[in-house]
């Protein structure tokens, strides 16, 4: 197989993830752009191993690195999408206020 049509399918979806990070407002749909990235290094990586001769399985190691950052980043960005809706019964990003003013501006432990 050439290797040009794995390369080119990993860039559409890196630029279709790219789009869904920038453009979109749920939470939970940033965080499948985030996967779709993720999927689309994986497959340069599986694509660059298998066409590359004489090589020691490494682009399938660093996939497999990805999948398990990857899970651990579903796992988190879950948690922390859960908590927003939690505190603002909405999940839109853009809508999110980082300084809610309840932290005083004294610093912890003086005074």
């Amino acid at each position: 197989m050439h290797p040009v049509i794995p390369y080119v399918t990993a860039a559409l979806l890196f630029g279709l993830g790219v789009y869904g990070v920038l453009r979109r407002r749920n939470a939970v749909l940033l965080l499948m752009s985030v996967e779709l990235m993720l999927n689309a290094v994986n497959l340069v990586l599986v694509t660059a191993d298998a066409s590359v001769v004489g090589a020691h399985a490494t682009g399938q190691v660093f996939a497999l690195f990805v999948i398990v950052i990857a899970a651990a980043e579903v796992g988190v960005g879950l948690a922390l999408v859960l908590q927003l809706y939690r505190l603002h019964r909405n999940i839109a990003v853009d809508t999110v206020a980082l300084d809610d003013g309840s932290l005083d501006d004294e610093p912890v432990g003086v005074g």
